[in-house]
C-alpha cells in the first residue's frame, strides 16, 4: 500500500500543468511564430480509389509543407516520408468517362493509372510544371499543359506531345517579294529551280504532316507583334483557343522600391508595379485555331451586346469639359471613349475558359476593362465567331470573386454564378434558352461543385446567416436547396471519386483549419484531424460574439464580433478598441479561423488587461451582396466610417463604454480606414495605429482601385476626397503608423509621403514604424511583436487614463 500511495502521490506531483492554469497572456506569446499553435490542414485531396485523403501540414520551424495521409473513414495520419511522397497519388485528379483510367499531377508531373490493373505510368518527366490534366470523351487521348502549351498523349501509349506549335512571330513563307528579287526571278532560271524545289519540299512536308498523326505539328505563325496571354486545348484536340495582347503594350511607368538590409550589404532596388490609371490592362483577342486543318480564325468581340456603350459617358463628359475650359486639350483628347470597348479574359480568380466534356462547346468568360460588364460567350464553330449566352452589368462594378461558371454533363447547358439579383447565386442556362435559377434568396453561395453523374450541386453558402458558412446540394435541374453539413464554420471541401463523400476542411475562432468527411446525404462527419499543440490547446480563450450593430444610415445590420468579459456589467467604463479588418472586399465575422487570428489574441489580451473589442464587417465586406459590396463606389472611406462610428455608438450605448477611450487600429484597408477616422472625424477616437495604410489611392494598383473609383483622368474628384492625404490638416489625435519597407502591394512611399505632409502642416502626436525586411503580410516574428508592442504601447498610454 505504501509503494502505491508514493506512486500516485509521484505521479501527481510530476504533472502539475495538468490541473494549473495556463499562465496569463503576453505579447511575447501571442506574437511569436505561430508554431506554437499548430498548422493548419491545406491542400487537402482525395486518392485516386476514395479510400484516402491526403493533406499538406506546415513543418514546425521552416515553410516547408509536408504530406500527410489518412483514411477517409478514419485512422492515424501518416506523415510521408520522402520515398512515400514519390510514390504518393496526386492533386488535380480526373477520370475518363467509363472510369477506366484516372490521371492526375505529381510533383508537376503527369501520371496516369490504369485503373482495372493498378498499373501507373509517368507521362511526362519534366522541369515544367504541368497542370489542367484531361480526357477527351472516348477516353483515348489524355491533354494537359505546361505554361501556355498545350500536350496530347494518346491512353494506349504514348508519346506526349505539342498539340499546336504557337510561334509569336510572322510566317516566313508569307514574305512578300520586292521588284528586285522578282527581276532575279526572271532573269536566272537556276534561282527559279531552287525556288521551285523549295515549294515542291514544302508541299511534301504538310502532305505527311497532315497524312501523319505522329509528326510534329506545324507552327501557327501569330505575328510579331502580339504575345500569347492564355491558351486552352478541347478535349478531343481538335480545337485551340488562344488569347494574346499586344507585345509593346505600355506597363507604364513602374514605382520602386529599395531593400535597405541585404546579403550584399548595398541597398538594392526592387520594380513593383503601376499606379491606377497610369496603364490600363492591355486588351486582348481571342484566336480560333483548328489543329485538324491547321487553319486560324479571329474571334471578333463587336459582337456582344453592350460592346460599344460608354458606362462612363456622362462623367467622361464632365471631366474632358473641365479639362478643355483650362486648356489642356491634349489630356481632354485622351479621354475620347473607344467605339468598341476593350475586354480581357476574366480568368484571374476562375478559369476564363471552359469546354464540355465532348469538345463541342466552349465558353469564355470576357469583362470590359472599364470593369462595368462580364460576357459569357460560346463559339460557333462553323462560323468561327461569338456567341454571347448572358450578360452581366454592373454600374459600380463587376465583382472579381463569385464568377464560376461551366457545362453540364450534357454539353449544351451554361451553369454560371451571377450576382444578377443583389447575391452571388447558381443559375443553369441552355444554349440560347432562358436561365434558371438553382438557388435564390438574400445570402450567398460560392465554390459549386458538380457531381460526377451530372445530378447535384454543392455549394458552399452562407444561408442561415451572413456570418455561418455550409455546405448545401442542390438538383442540377432545380429543387430544394439542402443543408449537408451543420458546422457553420466551413472552409473548403472537396468530393470524391465516387460522388458519395465530402472531404471538409472545418474550423472555429480558435482552431485551424481540420479536415474531416461526411456523406453527401449529411449525418455525423468523421473527424480526422487535431493538429492544435497542447499548450495550445490547454488555454481557455474568449469567444467572440457575433453582435448586430443598427446603421444609423440606413443600412440595415452591420455584423461584429465582440470580445469582452464574461460578466457584462464588469465592463461598464472601459475603454474599447475598435479592430478594423483588411482587404475591404473580406469578411472577417464568421464562425471560423480567422486570418486575423494574432490579432484574436491581441484583443484576448486587451480583454485580459480591462478593455472590450469590436471587429465589424462594415459596408464593402464580402458575404453580404452587392449592394454592400458597392456602397463604397465613388466614395470610399466614407461609408465606411459611418459604419464604424456606429459601431462606436452601440459600445458606448451598450456596453457602458467610455466614450473619450475609444482607440481604432487596422492594417492595409483596416489602416486606411484608422487614418480615415482620425481625419475625417477628428475627437472621435483617443488614439488610432495604422498598419502598412494607404493615403493616396492615386498611388495605388490599377486592377483594385479602377474598379471602386474608375480612372483618376475620368474621375479625379473621387480621387480627393477617398484619400486621407488630402485630410492631412484635420490631424488632431494621435497616430502611429507602421508600415514594412519592402511592401509590394501598398508602398512604403504611401506612409512616408503622408509622414511629411504632417511635417509641412506642424501636426504633433504622430510616429512612423518601418520595417525593412516585411513586405505587405509580416512574416517575421519580431517584427509582428515590435508592431504590436508599440500599438499596445499607444492604447496604454491614450487608453488606460482618463481624458
Amino acid at each position: 500500500m505504501r509503494v502505491l500511495a508514493a506512486a500516485l502521490l509521484t505521479a501527481f506531483a510530476a504533472a502539475p500543468s495538468l490541473a494549473a492554469p495556463p499562465p496569463p497572456l503576453d505579447m511575447e506569446m501571442i506574437m511569436a511564430n505561430p508554431d506554437w499553435i499548430g498548422p493548419a490542414v491545406e491542400d487537402a485531396y482525395w486518392g485516386v480509389d476514395g479510400r484516402e485523403v491526403y493533406y499538406s501540414l506546415k513543418h514546425d520551424g521552416t515553410p516547408v509543407r509536408d504530406l500527410y495521409r489518412v483514411g477517409a473513414n478514419g485512422g492515424v495520419p501518416e506523415r510521408l516520408d520522402p520515398r512515400a511522397a514519390a510514390n504518393a497519388d496526386g492533386t488535380k485528379l480526373v477520370f475518363d468517362r467509363d472510369h477506366r483510367h484516372a490521371a492526375f499531377i505529381r510533383h508537376g508531373d503527369v501520371f496516369l493509372r490504369d485503373l482495372g490493373t493498378g498499373a501507373t505510368v509517368q507521362v511526362t518527366r519534366t522541369e515544367a510544371t504541368e497542370s489542367q490534366p484531361r480526357f477527351s470523351l472516348d477516353g483515348r487521348l489524355l491533354t494537359f499543359r505546361a505554361g501556355n502549351e498545350w500536350f496530347a498523349y494518346a491512353v494506349a501509349g504514348g508519346p506526349a506531345g505539342k498539340a499546336a506549335v504557337l510561334e509569336e512571330k510572322d510566317d516566313p513563307s508569307a514574305k512578300t517579294s520586292d521588284d528586285l528579287e522578282d527581276d532575279q526571278q526572271k532573269l536566272f532560271s537556276t534561282l527559279r529551280g531552287l525556288r521551285a524545289d523549295e515549294a515542291a519540299m514544302k508541299t511534301e512536308k504538310d502532305a505527311l504532316a497532315a497524312a501523319d498523326p505522329g509528326r510534329a505539328p506545324a507552327p501557327f505563325w501569330l505575328g510579331k507583334n502580339v504575345s500569347v496571354a492564355d491558351t486552352s486545348l478541347s478535349p478531343d484536340g481538335h480545337w485551340l483557343l488562344v488569347v494574346t495582347q499586344a507585345k509593346d503594350a505600355d506597363a507604364g511607368k513602374i514605382a520602386d522600391l529599395t531593400h535597405y538590409v541585404t546579403d550584399s550589404g548595398y541597398a538594392e532596388p526592387e520594380a513593383t508595379r503601376a499606379y491606377v490609371g497610369r496603364s490600363d490592362p492591355a486588351p486582348q483577342s481571342l484566336r480560333l485555331l483548328d489543329l485538324s486543318t491547321h487553319t486560324s480564325y479571329d474571334l471578333d468581340t463587336k459582337t456582344l451586346p453592350g460592346i460599344g456603350d460608354d458606362p462612363l459617358a456622362d462623367l467622361r463628359a464632365k471631366t474632358v469639359a473641365a479639362l478643355r475650359k483650362d486648356g489642356k486639350n491634349d489630356r481632354a483628347d485622351a479621354l475620347a471613349a473607344p467605339k468598341t470597348r476593350p475586354v480581357i479574359v476574366n480568368g484571374e480568380y476562375s478559369p476564363g475558359i471552359v469546354w464540355s466534356d465532348d469538345g463541342h462547346n466552349v465558353a469564355v468568360q470576357l469583362r470590359a476593362i472599364d470593369n462595368k460588364d462580364r460576357w459569357i460567350a460560346t463559339v460557333d464553330f462553323g462560323r468561327h465567331t461569338l456567341v454571347s449566352q448572358h450578360r452581366l452589368t454592373d454600374k459600380a462594378w463587376i465583382n472579381w470573386d463569385g464568377n464560376d461558371f461551366g457545362w453540364l454533363n450534357d454539353g449544351r447547358t451554361l451553369w454560371y454564378l451571377s450576382e444578377e439579383s443583389g447575391f452571388a447565386q447558381l443559375y443553369t442556362r441552355p444554349l440560347g434558352g432562358k436561365a434558371t435559377a438553382l438557388t435564390s434568396g438574400r445570402f450567398e453561395v460560392d465554390h459549386p461543385v458538380l457531381s460526377p453523374d451530372g445530378g447535384t450541386f454543392y455549394v458552399r453558402s452562407n444561408k442561415v446567416a451572413p456570418y455561418s458558412y455550409d455546405i448545401y446540394r442542390v438538383p442540377s435541374t432545380g429543387g430544394e436547396l439542402r443543408r449537408v453539413t451543420q458546422y457553420g464554420s466551413l472552409d473548403d471541401f472537396s468530393l470524391s471519386p465516387d460522388g458519395r463523400s465530402l472531404a471538409v476542411l472545418h474550423s472555429s475562432p480558435y482552431v485551424p483549419s481540420q479536415l474531416s468527411t461526411v456523406s453527401v446525404d449529411g449525418g455525423a462527419p468523421r473527424e480526422l484531424t487535431d493538429t492544435r499543440k497542447p499548450g495550445y490547446k490547454a488555454r481557455e480563450w474568449i469567444a467572440p460574439k457575433i453582435v448586430e450593430v443598427p446603421s444609423s444610415h440606413g443600412a440595415g445590420t452591420i455584423y461584429a464580433k465582440f470580445y469582452g468579459p464574461a460578466d457584462a456589467a464588469a465592463a461598464a467604463s472601459r475603454p474599447a478598441v475598435i479592430f478594423v479588418h483588411g482587404a475591404g472586399y473580406l469578411q472577417n465575422v464568421h464562425l471560423s479561423y480567422p486570418a486575423y487570428f494574432r490579432e484574436q489574441m491581441f484583443h484576448n489580451l486587451l480583454v485580459q488587461r480591462g478593455y472590450v473589442v469590436l471587429d465589424m464587417d462594415y459596408r464593402a465586406s464580402k458575404g453580404y451582396g452587392r449592394d454592400w459590396r458597392t456602397a463604397i463606389y465613388r466614395q470610399m472611406g466614407h461609408p465606411e466610417l459611418d459604419d464604424l462610428l456606429d459601431g462606436k455608438a452601440w459600445l458606448v450605448k451598450n456596453q457602458g463604454v467610455d466614450s473619450k477611450r475609444v482607440g481604432i487600429y487596422g492594417g492595409s484597408y483596416g489602416g486606411f480606414m484608422t487614418l480615415i477616422a482620425l481625419l475625417r472625424s477628428p475627437g472621435e477616437f483617443a488614439a488610432g495605429a495604422a498598419l502598412r495604410p494607404v493615403s493616396d489611392w492615386t498611388s495605388y494598383n490599377h486592377e483594385y482601385t479602377s474598379n471602386i473609383l474608375n480612372d483618376p483622368q475620368i474621375d479625379p474628384e473621387v480621387y480627393a476626397t477617398s484619400s486621407p492625404i488630402n485630410y492631412a490638416d484635420k490631424l488632431a489625435d494621435p497616430l502611429l503608423i507602421e508600415h514594412g519597407l519592402i511592401d509590394d502591394n501598398v508602398l512604403a512611399s504611401d506612409s512616408i509621403r503622408l509622414y511629411q505632409r504632417f511635417i509641412e502642416l506642424h501636426k504633433k502626436n504622430f510616429w512612423m514604424s518601418l520595417y525593412p525586411m516585411e513586405r505587405h503580410g509580416f512574416v517575421h516574428a519580431d517584427s509582428w511583436y515590435d508592431e504590436y508592442r508599440r500599438i499596445d504601447e499607444l492604447f496604454r498610454e491614450r487608453l488606460e487614463r482618463s481624458p
